[in-house]
């Protein structure tokens, strides 16, 4: 009997811990999404040089950094928005004494705030030298307050839509329960750009095609709202 009594009285103190944990408040769950557009004003720009032979004559890479080290001055570009991000060879002076026919290549960084000037430098440089351009990455500089205000607009989107709900109920709306955010943005794609090099008179300027492509930037804000 008394087991049984000890059996009864767990149940009831299980039951009624349970009932003051679990959460019996109505509640709704809505989605707000905001969007925009923004033309990327950062664009991160690789240019890869390469040696080549000019009959006899070897065109260094040297060479063809002074230019390009002289063209991007030349543009105004910031000494912190020009970098050498690769080499092609480990040791490219032990690689030389190996193999006198070696031709080195070498790729730089470029960002841009204007890419008018991309053209500009690409103008003054050795068409034959140029071994590919690249669009590494886009940015925008005001980025995050785009992102902060779309989060802003989104959650209040969601609490628009669970008031116009609830209120259909003829209930109120009450405090927010939990949110919860999600990033749909979208960047654009790097792309290569290849410099026909064999098509080419020695005195060619090297075309760019290069266009800006639209960030989209999107949020999503997923709210639980508890209805009075």
């Amino acid at each position: 009997m008394k087991k049984l009594l000890l059996i009864a009285a767990f149940a009831i103190t299980s039951l009624g811990a349970f009932a003051q944990t679990a959460d019996l408040r109505r509640k709704i769950e809505v989605t707000g999404v905001a969007e925009q557009e923004v033309t990327p004003d950062i664009i991160n720009v690789s240019i890869s040089l390469k040696e080549y032979m000019s009959g006899k004559t070897k065109v260094t890479i040297t060479q063809l950094e002074q230019q390009l080290e002289k063209a991007v001055a030349q543009a105004g570009i910031a000494k912190e928005d020009f970098t050498v991000n690769s080499l092609s060879s480990w040791n490219y002076a032990t690689e030389k004494k190996k193999n006198p026919d070696f031709l080195a290549s070498k790729t730089y960084g470029i960002k841009f705030h204007d890419l008018n000037k991309f053209n500009q430098i690409l103008a003054k440089l050795d068409a034959k030298g140029i071994q590919s351009t690249n669009i590494d990455s886009y940015d925008y500089s005001k980025i995050n307050e785009v992102k902060n205000k779309l989060k802003l607009q989104a959650l209040i989107s969601a609490r628009d839509k669970a008031a116009y709900l609830v209120n259909g109920l003829g209930d109120k709306l009450g405090s927010a329960l939990n949110i919860t955010e999600n990033d749909n943005s979208s960047f654009p794609q790097p792309r290569m750009y290849m410099m026909a090099k064999t098509a080419m008179a020695a005195d060619a300027t090297p075309e760019s095609d290069i266009d800006v492509r639209k960030i989209k930037l999107s949020f999503q804000i997923n709210a639980v709202f508890e209805i009075k």
